[in-house]
């Protein structure tokens, strides 16, 4: 019961996400791999991902205690200074591994780490701010999968735009999850990602992959939208929770999208078997 408690703190089911955004991110950069090391990477956003959700609750715990009694925190399965230790380890381990691929991954971890601190802390319940620095969170996991080389050009670093704008709408769409909300958050959300399925496929097509992108990003609107849509039609908590957890799990097929975009349909398949696995996973523990 323990474990199951960290592992509720630790949401596997988001972490896989987080490894997509790696293997992306290599996959824009041109995917070589010269030997095991690049491994550092995923280690490293397991820790920073990991490390981010568990102090999210553990900033969050008052309001927990009223809202979400059910989490660990709040429950009483794992102590709030436990949570601390776990969250501070876990971000340690990110950082750790990242410098040990190189020193600019280590550079990139840390500001990915002032970003999360950042959101946890202060930017979370501002309107405005809290969806952008949680976008550049994952802005910034995109970019250090890109680190996978030395040099990354300002088109390539560009390109983490698009994940920033997509969670940015999920963020925004995620403050009515336990009270309900209003309607226009979940309209620009939608207005938000039918921009980003439009600059994935305009890439895609200007490098002459529209073919192998297109059936990622028609799925991924297929699976995002229906529930976004149904929130809208009833803007309650367990409508807009499920709107939620679809938009962020199925960050998955963006990130197969950027893989296939840039011809690396291989890759793109194989983040693409990481949606089952983050799919199951959500099941047994909370993605939000």
């Amino acid at each position: 019961m323990i474990l199951k408690a960290y592992l509720t703190l630790f949401r596997p089911a988001n972490v896989v996400t987080a490894l997509a955004d790696i293997l992306a991110g290599m996959a824009i950069v041109g995917f070589v791999w010269k030997d095991n090391t690049p491994i550092f990477l995923l280690l490293s956003t397991i820790g920073l991902y990991g490390g981010g959700v568990v102090l999210n609750d553990y900033f969050d715990t008052k309001i927990d205690i009223k809202e979400r009694p059910e989490r660990p925190i709040p429950s009483g399965k794992v102590t709030k200074n436990s949570a601390l230790v776990f969250g501070i380890f876990l971000l340690g381990m990110g950082l750790g591994f990242a410098f040990l691929y190189q020193i600019k991954s280590g550079w990139i971890a840390f500001a990915i780490i002032v970003l999360i601190l950042t959101y946890n802390r202060y930017a979370k319940h501002h309107s405005i701010l809290g969806p952008i620095v949680m976008g550049m969170c994952r802005g910034g996991n995109l970019i250090l999968g890109m680190s996978l080389v030395s040099k990354i050009t300002t088109f390539e670093i560009s390109l983490s735009l698009l994940p920033i704008c997509y969670i940015a709408a999920i963020t925004m769409v995620s403050r009515g999850e336990v009270h309900g909300g209003k309607k226009i958050p979940l309209l620009f959300a939608g207005v938000l990602y039918l921009i980003v399925f439009f600059c994935i496929s305009f890439l895609s097509f200007q490098l002459g992959n529209l073919i192998k992108s297109s059936p990622f990003v028609v799925l991924h609107i297929a699976m995002v939208f229906p529930p976004l849509l149904r929130a809208y039609q009833n803007p309650i908590g367990p409508m807009i929770g499920k709107a939620v957890k679809m938009g962020v799990i199925t960050l998955i097929l963006l990130n197969a999208s950027f893989a296939a975009s840039f011809g690396f349909l291989t890759i793109a398949i194989v983040i693409f078997c990481l949606l089952p696995l983050s799919l199951v996973l959500a099941k047994t523990f909370s993605v939000t």
